[in-house]
Parts: C-alpha cells; structure tokens; sequence
C-alpha cells in the first residue's frame, strides 16, 4: 500500500483532505495535516453520520472515513492540499449504506464472474451568479445556442482552468464545449474502470464548484435550474471487459454489439423505473426527463424506457460497436451510486438472458405517441422510490441496508417537497 505520509515529502503535500460522498451526493470531509495523515490512514478520520445524508442517529458510534491512496489527486488550484476518496468503517465493519462501499462490492462480486465494468461520464454544469438565479454571462442568449463558439470563449479562463488540471492529472480531456442551454457547459474525458471514473466524477464536480468561485461565479450541477432551459444531463457510455476483451462488441451483432451487451441493456430496460429513484434522486431531477419543449427545440432528455441506434431522443443509444450511451441520469446523480446502479441491473440482465425488445429507430419527440407499448418514465420523486421499493432483483443486488437507508432519507425529501406551498398553488387555487 502507498504510504501517505511518503507521498506528502516527495509531492510537497502540507494537507490532505480526506472526502466521502453521502447517500444525497454531498462531499463531507476532514483536512488533515501531512505530519498526521499516517495515523488517518491506518484507521480513518473520525466523522459523526447523522450530521451528513446518512441514515444514522446521533446515538450511532463514531464513523471513520479511511482514505484510499490509490484516489490521491494534489488539488491543482492548490497543489499543497490532497484530495483522498474514503470508505466509510463504523465498529470494524464497512458501512453498507455508504455508496463507494457499494460501488466497490458490486464490482467485487463482477470480478468474481471475470468482468469489469468500464464507463465514462458526460457531466453538464451551468456557470451561474453566485445565487444561481441567472446564467452568469448575459451575452449567452442565442436561440441555438449550442457549441457557440463565442459564448464559449467568453468562458475560456474557466473552461481551460479546468481542462489544463483534467490534462495535468492524466485523465485525457479530449474536448469542451458550450451545451444546448444558454450558459451550460460540458467537458469530457477518457473512460476508465468504473470506481476510477467514479472518484473522478465525485472529483470533478468539487473542482468545477471550486474554480467557479475562484471566478466569482457559481458551477451548477441541478438537474433543471431554468425551467425553459435544457436541463444538466449525466450520460454515461458503458462496457463491460474480461482483461482486454470487451464483452459488449461483436462486428456480427446488430449495430456491432454482442448478446451480452443486449442483455445487459435488456437489464436496463427491466429495471428502468426502479433505476430513476437512482439516477434521477431529487424532487427536480423530473422536471428535466418529463419537460416540454425547451427554447432550443428539445429537451435531450428522456421521458420513455426504450433504445435505438445512434439517436439520442431515446434512454438507450448505440452509438458505436461495443458500448452504449445511458441517457437516463442526470447533474444531481451520485457519481457512485451511478456505476452501482448500472451494474445492479446489467449484470442481472446477463444472468436472466433479458430481451431488451425491439430497437426503435424513430424520433421520439416527434412519433413517440406512434409506439403505444413503450413504458413512461416515473413523474415524480415519489413514483420511482416506489418502484425501487417494489423491485425485489434490485433490492437484492443493492442490499437490504442500503436500499432502507437510502429509501428513508429521500421519502422523508419527498414529504419536506410535499409540505412546500408554491406560488402556483395560490395563483391556482385562491379563488377554487
């Protein structure tokens, strides 16, 4: 195992800032002194669960956040602090609600069949005011306003800020570029194994936040800040590889992909409404896959369970041999429980020899009312806790502990949302 305390002499590390993800998403964290970090790496930074988006009571005993060496990234605005992704221990024991100790046994139990799980993430953000209130450059008003060129060199010092650390860090950042939405953004970067892209993921997010106000600026990640803007999506390419063999490409299949590439999307499939309690986890995240049209002709997201070829108005595209694109997450997805959901479902779909059924090859937004069996999207927060409450596969392969946890903090969301009066209600209903 790497010593963290060598890593500190050699690389100049002063602090290390050890980081889990909660269940809502939220990064929770400890900075810890170079001359301390040996101690926190034998047996954690000591954390109180109840004061973040854990299902735990103040009666619970301490919870220690044990660093992963392997995660280290020098923060590159200030290389003399360290960036640690941990997994959470309590008495001994891991934490099974907590979502990298999810992510990490579902992969386990994968290498146990012989299979990794590769993926790569497409996160979309908008720079905003620092109250969120409005797009940050009040240039950016073009109808069409994806990949403006000039909206997007209004941005440039961020964009390359943070592009320059992505190059810097090693993860290949091939491109940026302006999204479909006045003010949004989106950068990419190489796939990888599915707990690498996850810790980058978790990663990129607090630096986008970061070098955003460094700006004076804020970087969002909310699923529908504007409601007649497109709202910030999650796409996730997916593969899955024994060694260097990928399992998802047959040059003889349909569009290049392999019967166990279509087996694991029909897992997808089966599992879809369930999967959006997931994906989708917050009251917003349903005003993005069941929005109407937006300013720029389309929403880019979408509202039912169905696949096709290289066409992204469906949840599933095949985009080329080999992979495919979920379309289905949003900005507010929990960047492991993503991957965790991915196999969750997937690899039960390769164990069922699940059909995905027939591919579509139709404009949704425009002949989606054309294909009468095509299952909806759930309208609400409420209806996908419920299905995930009723999928008694995904239960299984998520595990009972975490599936209550998780179901007991987002209801207990649901009835705070619930109990919120809206100024829609009284425009509507003052006079009834």
């Amino acid at each position: 195992m790497v010593s963290l305390a060598e890593a500190a002499r050699e690389r100049g590390i002063k602090y290390f800032l050890i980081s889990y993800t909660d269940l809502f998403g939220a990064q929770r964290g400890k900075l810890v002194p170079a001359a301390a970090i040996a101690e926190m790496q034998e047996n954690g930074a000591g954390f109180a669960g109840f004061a973040t988006w854990l299902d735990m009571t103040p009666a619970h005993p301490d919870l220690f956040a044990k660093p992963d060496p392997a995660s280290l990234v020098q923060l590159p605005w200030k290389p003399e602090v360290g960036w640690l992704a941990a997994n959470l221990w309590m008495e001994g024991q891991e934490v099974a609600q907590a979502p990298r100790n999810l992510l990490r046994r579902l992969i386990a139990q994968a290498a146990d069949d012989g299979v990794a799980l590769r993926t790569g993430v497409e996160c979309e953000f908008f720079l905003t005011t620092p109250d969120g209130m409005a797009i940050s450059d009040p240039a950016d008003r073009a109808a069409k306003p994806c990949y403006d060129a000039s909206a997007l060199m209004r941005r440039y010092d961020i964009i390359t800020e943070i592009s320059d650390a992505m190059l810097a860090l090693g993860w290949g950042p091939y491109q940026s570029d302006h999204e479909d939405a006045n003010g949004q953004f989106e950068m990419n970067w190489h796939y990888a194994d599915a707990l690498v892209t996850a810790d980058r993921h978790a990663f990129f997010k607090f630096m986008a936040k970061s070098i955003a106000e460094k700006h004076g600026l804020r970087a969002t990640f909310m699923p529908k800040p504007f409601p007649l803007l497109t709202g910030n999506g999650c796409h996730a390419h997916v593969s899955l590889w024994r060694g260097d063999e990928n399992l998802f490409s047959d040059p003889s299949g349909a569009l290049g992909i392999s019967a166990t590439g279509y087996h694991f999307i029909g897992g997808i499939i089966a599992h879809a409404e369930a999967l959006c309690a997931l994906l989708n986890p917050t009251v917003n995240s349903y005003k993005r896959i069941n929005a109407p049209r937006t300013t720029s002709g389309a929403t880019w997201s979408p509202n039912t369970i169905t696949y096709a070829g290289n066409n992204r108005t469906h949840m599933i595209r095949i985009p080329d041999p080999g992979r495919f694109e979920l379309r289905l997450a949003d900005g507010a997805v929990n960047p492991y429980l993503l991957p965790a959901a991915l196999l969750a479902a997937g690899m039960e779909g390769v164990s069922a020899k699940r059909d995905p059924g027939q591919r579509l090859d139709i404009n949704m937004y425009t002949d989606g009312h054309r294909v009468t069996d095509a299952r909806r999207l759930p309208l609400n927060l409420l209806d996908a806790l419920r299905a995930l409450e009723a999928s008694s596969v995904l239960k299984a392969a998520l595990g009972d502990e975490f599936c209550a946890a998780y179901g007991r903090l987002k209801r207990a969301e649901w009835d705070d949302y619930a109990r919120h009066l809206t100024q829609w209600e009284r425009d509507t209903t003052l006079d009834c």
